[in-house]
């Protein structure tokens, strides 16, 4: 049995196939049509799971939708009743938008697909293309919004049983629900609502502090160490009444998202003194210390609402997925609470994996079928790499036909040996590798890798190749073997979704920063003996590497190790900023050439920089992509 996951119209589309009980291919469609987080039908996503499957459209059983479109409708039409006539503007923009194509979603979603029928079967006949238009109608199937996320957490994961948390912003009603999965039924116990929001809270400090709502939350979470929290009483006073049991209410009257065009109101500004920062303009202590104190407010919600669902539930396990399940600070402080034995989390947890919870949801709780959690993975992921590869010939075509100079090394154990040594030597490579990555990590198949040792790599990295703000901070990537002798780890990490502390014995012991320095210039001075991937407060987010997952990139890593005695090297994802993380073998070329990446290796072909000649690749990618 073939299923269809798809995520779309909002932001982030995706599509997910499965088969049966197993993932066959997952990808966002922002890594085809290179516009970041593409909230369009995921049309090239729909075909490589075809295609990777080799079935067609007529195959699929069931086409999952992962939210119900009218409970959302209803949500926003009582919305903006309940606030009228403040809202007035933003709801005559959005209602035309939801009468044409989101209200009846199913009629918009079959033309959809009809419309890639025709593509994929030009020279098709009428009499089955009628017969496809009158079966796929029947096909789609919708669930709701926490559903599908609290699906896609519980489903996957290596558990029998699990209480389950799921945290965004907003799906129709639902902002926050505890659920508990035992076998193939997920049942769900509380749930709190719009506008009661977590994650819309903390968009909103996202947009007040001058990053880009649904993209630049990770920004204020890298922003929060070179702050103190002295505004998380005031957050709390003022803005959110959290309750022990980690329900809140918001205070709507310092907010404008329920029907407005901003995060934020005038009220919300005097409460802290000035308006909101201008997007690319200087950052301020200020602007640190809101970042630390949203930033401490997340983490007390997270960990009492993880209290609360361990009381109810019993249950040792923890599974989490939303949005801000991507708050890997938080999850770090939730994972050192003890509070449950075992906790996995949805490595494409935000809407994207929408697509893998629907499919999954269709599966077990619609269809009823058994579910098994005996896989040669710790879960069904498969490393999270379910996207495309490309093949011998389609990367020599490609390098061939923008006429670039590469050397082929067919033997593993020499192509190795050569990018290992550049590591060591502080080279930068861009690794692309046999399948993509479904999510927003790069966890090794499309990463830029660097020396963690080298005190200028985390400098070079964000100025010369990333083009991006001075304090965002880097990955490591260590042997899954040698993790807890170089951080406060001891638990498998593969989707670089915890931080945690480098061991204490690795960091340095008088560490003199002045108050007047900022961004890069703190830190640029070294902390630990891997200075490229220690933050501020001596943490990383920290991605372990297993021979079983990911043997290639664990083979590299160990060379390097055997070289320099460091088992830890720099890993970002492959792409500049305001760019989708790269997929093709092309996408790849033209970053490296854009950028001061020394080599690129796309599976067993390497490419030096200084060989290159000039090429059409190198242009101003400031015009071709939004900056996030």
């Amino acid at each position: 049995m073939y299923i269809l996951g798809v995520s779309a119209f909002y932001h982030d589309s995706a599509a997910t196939l499965i088969k049966n009980e197993k993932i066959i291919a997952a990808a966002q469609e922002e890594r085809f049509s290179r516009i970041k987080q593409d909230e369009s039908f995921p049309k090239e996503a729909i075909k490589y799971c075809l295609n990777e499957a080799g079935i067609t459209l007529n195959e699929i059983d069931f086409i999952a939708f992962y939210d119900k479109p009218f409970i959302k409708f209803e949500r926003l039409l009582e919305t903006y009743l309940n606030e009228a006539p403040k809202g007035f503007m933003s709801f005559c923009k959005s209602m035309p938008i939801w009468l044409k194509d989101k209200l009846f979603l199913k009629e918009t979603l079959s033309k959809e697909f009809e419309t890639l029928y025709e593509e994929l079967n030009p020279d098709f006949k009428k009499e089955i293309f009628k017969k496809f238009r009158k079966n796929i109608f029947k096909k789609i199937m919708f669930g709701e919004h926490h559903q599908s996320h609290a699906s896609s957490a519980f489903y996957p994961s290596p558990f029998e049983e699990s209480a389950i948390l799921t945290i965004d912003g907003v799906g129709e009603w639902t902002t926050t629900s505890l659920a508990y999965g035992k076998g193939n039924k997920i049942e769900f116990l509380e749930e709190i609502n719009f506008p009661h929001s977590l994650g819309l809270l903390y968009s909103a400090f996202t947009y007040y502090i001058g990053f880009k709502v649904n993209s630049g939350e990770y920004k204020v979470m890298g922003l929060a160490p070179y702050g103190k929290p002295i505004y998380s009483k005031l957050i709390k006073e003022y803005l959110i009444d959290i309750k022990d049991d980690g329900s809140f209410k918001i205070d709507m009257s310092y907010f404008n998202f329920a029907t407005g065009f901003t995060m934020t109101n005038n009220k919300f500004n005097k409460l802290f003194g000035y308006s909101p920062r201008k997007r690319e303009s200087e950052l301020t202590q200020k602007d640190m210390d809101l970042a630390a104190s949203i930033q401490d407010v997340t983490e007390e919600i997270i960990l009492k609402l993880a209290k609360y669902i361990k009381s109810i539930t019993g249950s040792k396990n923890l599974c989490l997925a939303g949005g801000v399940a991507l708050n890997c600070v938080a999850n770090g402080k939730l994972l050192k609470k003890n509070i449950f034995d075992n906790i996995w989390i949805q490595p494409a947890a935000g809407d994207s994996g929408g697509s893998l919870g629907g499919a999954y949801a269709v599966y077990y709780q619609e269809l009823n079928k058994k579910r098994t959690v005996s896989f040669d993975y710790l879960d069904k992921m498969e490393g999270s790499f379910l996207g495309p590869k490309y093949s011998k010939d389609e990367i020599k075509k490609c390098l061939d036909n923008e006429k670039a100079k590469y050397k082929y090394v067919e033997d593993e154990e020499e192509l190795l040996e050569i990018v290992s040594s550049a590591l060591a030597s502080g080279k930068i490579v861009g690794w692309h590798y046999d399948r993509m990555e479904f999510g927003p990590r790069s966890l090794g198949h499309r990463s830029i890798l660097g020396d963690a040792r080298s005190e200028q790599m985390q400098s070079i990295m964000n100025m010369k190749i990333k083009y991006r703000e001075s304090f965002r901070p880097f990955a490591p990537s260590v042997l899954k073997e040698k993790v807890g002798e170089w951080f406060d780890l001891d638990i498998d990490n593969p989707y670089m979704l915890f931080v945690s502390s480098v061991k204490k014995e690795k960091c340095y012991n008088k560490i003199e920063i002045s108050d007047e320095l900022f961004g890069i210039e703190k830190l640029n001075i070294p902390r630990s003996t891997i200075p490229a991937v220690t933050h501020l407060d001596m943490s990383a987010r920290v991605q372990t590497v297993s021979k079983e997952i990911n043997p290639r990139y664990h083979k590299l890593i160990s060379k390097f190790e055997t070289k320099t005695g460091c088992p830890v090297i720099v890993n970002t994802s492959f792409n500049i900023r305001g760019e989708p993380i790269v997929c093709t073998p092309n996408d790849s070329l033209k970053c490296f050439m854009r950028t001061e990446i020394d080599i690129l290796v796309i599976d067993d072909f390497i490419l030096y920089k200084e060989l290159q000649a000039d090429s059409k690749l190198i242009s101003d990618w400031k015009y071709e992509f939004q900056l996030d």
